[in-house]
């Protein structure tokens, strides 16, 4: 069975204090931390074990993991086993990157996160250069705010060609066209992310193919549906795999949305769903990074 799990466990500390963001600057007690560090390495024992089946992992954590120990070494001995088509964790960067040279890069990738305000310019585009440098897949991503935009096209100018900047908008913000067309110039899947998708009573992967894992173990079709399908370690959660219908209004998260079946994503993103990399990338980023050159000087 080919299957695709998002965890999210119980770590809600970061390093960042980022405004838009419930979880800056968070920490958790050292009990909260073992606690999460025994549900992580519960999990990771669990999909070792799976042989008779294809995983493909993305943690999602609400806090930043791979600060954190257990989850640099659950990223790298997840990525040797034959069974997992790919892991990737969701992250800001701040942690070093040496330990990837632990890691099997043909099945490891990252989803970076890059926080203005939080991290030097210079100090987030050298760590990713070493990514780059190292041959490690990932994607770099902003959130659309105005005051983002600047350093956004500064970054993109400075990237490697072939790392695709995605763009998410910000939450609640609606974006006339002028706005939106300024953030398309910098990710031509803006679009995607601009509005919430319809999704009530459309077809989507989750709950089938793709599910939500948390630390206990308690299985859900996704992260924004509370409805329980089973728990991952007693096997009841398959018994509840099927084809459904999403039952909420509006889907307006990546990691959600992603995986309607009405959308054309799993095309778009073919190979590095979990990753946030296109199959090809967008030829207006090349572009733009000839263009921002001279931007980002100003």
């Amino acid at each position: 069975m080919d299957l695709t799990l998002l965890y999210r466990g119980p770590l809600a500390s970061c390093d960042y204090d980022c405004p838009y963001c419930p979880f800056a600057k968070r920490r958790d007690s050292t009990g909260q931390l073992r606690a999460d560090r025994a549900a992580l390495e519960r999990f990771t024992d669990w999909a070792a074990g799976q042989t008779g089946d294809r995983l493909s992992i993305l943690f999602t954590p609400w806090g930043e993991g791979l600060v954190r120990s257990w989850y640099r070494r659950a990223l790298v001995r997840l990525s040797h086993l034959p069974h997992i088509a790919r892991v990737a964790i969701q992250t800001n960067l701040s942690c070093r990157t040496d330990w990837l040279a632990g890691a099997d890069r043909d099945s490891l990738a990252l989803w970076c996160t890059y926080h203005p305000g939080q991290t030097p310019h210079d100090r987030f585009l050298a760590k990713a250069q070493d990514l780059a440098d190292q041959g490690v897949r990932f994607s770099v991503g902003i959130v659309g705010l105005p005051e983002h935009l600047d350093a956004a096209r500064r970054l993109r100018a400075e990237l490697p060609d072939h790392v695709y900047l995605w763009v998410n908008a910000a939450e609640g913000r609606a974006y006339d066209d002028e706005e939106a067309a300024r953030w398309t110039a910098l990710d031509p899947l803006f679009p995607y992310s601009r509005h919430p998708h319809r999704s009530a009573g459309l077809p989507c992967r989750t709950g089938e193919s793709v599910l939500s894992v948390d630390g206990e173990g308690t299985v859900r079709r996704c992260h924004f549906v509370r409805a329980e399908l089973g728990n991952l370690y007693d096997g009841s959660y398959r018994a509840a795999l099927r084809p459904r219908a999403c039952p909420l209004a509006v889907c307006d998260c990546h990691i959600g949305y992603v995986h309607l079946e009405t959308l054309p994503l799993y095309d778009v993103f073919a190979g590095g769903v979990l990753e946030r990399v296109p199959a090809t990338t967008p030829p207006v980023l090349r572009a733009h990074r000839i263009a921002g050159s001279s931007t980002s000087a100003r």
